[in-house]
């Protein structure tokens, strides 16, 4: 087997290129303010160190890289690159970081910093020498050998979707695993930008006030954001005592990813405060049905997938955010979480989106066998 042909099947190349774009996001977010203030760009390399440091810049920095580079070394040793996959792999992150501290010199609210960069590329670094570490070791072949025995030969998107999952629930979320609540804001931009104009009135604004959800309809819908990954996953996961362990590594995950958030919005102490009787129902609902179809075919998990996000989407997208939800907000857009306050709120409106566009792929494609014939 070539290695063009693992390429093909790997989710590390696909993973690299959206871990690349989150950190374009989160060095160059809020985007505003673009100009020139004169001078050389690249000043800051031979400036002094900065006087002023926080340990969570150091750390962010540093490991804000290590997936980057642990990621495209992978990509890049799959796609046949071989012992030059390394140095590529080192080369690319620290070029990518150069550019961004370069372009910051264009944002008021961003200082270029040579400690930056240097903690950047040493986190690159740190992520290339855990992959060679780890391909040394045979790891990253019992790896592939692994997802070979559990997976369907065509589960790399659905990995990625999965792997995303956990990320986007840390934004704060008006209803627990609700994602893809963005109607509110797409309704405020589409209107400042057809202001004045005739398609104004081309827009479905709601006349009346939302009515807040019910606490039956939040049950559905954390039942329905349970169950969405639950059958992505099962879709690509064909033996029932497999889809068992995937169930509860997916439960697991995201009890943890949203007491996390809640922990860093509200503080420790609050960590579980989200779970009330709606978010326990909703819960118990989706293990009941994860559980009763553990024998589902894959065809009838991605459309399952497919129901599960448009009843989600249409329930969430009709109802008005919590009041909770702006008091979440005004944590997350200040102080530490601010360069992640765009990044986490995109891949939490957006993962929905993408799941039901993988979804209306998978379903309208012929079969192994159908595909031979034709």
């Amino acid at each position: 087997m070539t290695g063009r042909a693992v390429a093909s099947r790997s989710s590390a190349i696909p993973l690299s290129l959206l871990f690349a774009a989150l950190v374009v996001y989160a060095s160059l977010y809020p985007f505003e303010g673009w100009r020139w203030s004169g001078g050389q760009v690249w000043a800051f390399l031979s400036a002094p160190l900065p006087r002023y440091w926080t340990k969570f810049d150091v750390s962010a920095n540093l490991v804000g890289y290590v997936p980057l580079g642990f990621l495209a070394a992978l990509g890049l040793l799959r796609s046949g690159w071989g012992r030059w996959a390394w140095w590529f792999a080192v080369l690319l992150p620290a070029m990518l970081s150069l550019s961004l501290e370069t372009l910051q010199n264009f944002l008021p609210m961003r200082v270029p910093s040579n400690l930056d960069l240097g903690l950047n590329i040493a986190g690159g670094v740190l992520g290339v020498c855990l992959a060679w570490f780890l391909e040394r070791l045979g790891v990253m072949r019992q790896w592939t050998q692994f997802r070979r025995n559990w997976f369907a030969p065509q589960a790399h998107g659905s990995l990625v979707l999965l792997a995303l999952w956990p990320f986007a629930l840390l934004y704060p979320l008006s209803v627990p695993f609700g994602l893809g609540q963005a109607w509110e804001q797409l309704e405020e931009v589409l209107s400042s930008l057809l202001v004045d104009t005739p398609f104004l009135v081309w827009l479905p604004l709601q006349s009346e006030a939302a009515v807040p959800l019910s606490p039956l309809a939040q049950a559905l819908c954390v039942a329905l954001g349970l169950l969405a990954p639950l059958m992505l996953g099962y879709a690509d996961v064909h033996a029932p005592s497999r889809r068992l362990v995937l169930l509860v590594a997916l439960l697991l995950s995201a009890l943890g990813a949203a007491g996390f958030s809640a922990a860093m919005t509200y503080g420790p102490d609050h960590a579980w405060a989200w779970v009330d009787m709606p978010a326990l129902l909703g819960m118990a609902v989706a293990a009941l049905v994860a559980l009763a179809t553990l024998r589902l075919p894959p065809r009838a998990c991605h459309v399952s997938l497919l129901l599960a996000l448009a009843v989600s989407l249409s329930l969430l997208n009709r109802a008005p955010v919590s009041a909770y939800f702006d008091q979440s907000l005004n944590v997350w857009e200040q102080g530490r979480f601010i360069r992640f306050h765009g990044l986490s709120q995109w891949l939490g409106w957006l993962w929905p989106f993408a799941a039901l566009m993988y979804a209306v792929r998978a379903v309208t494609r012929l079969p192994a066998g159908r595909q031979a014939d034709h």
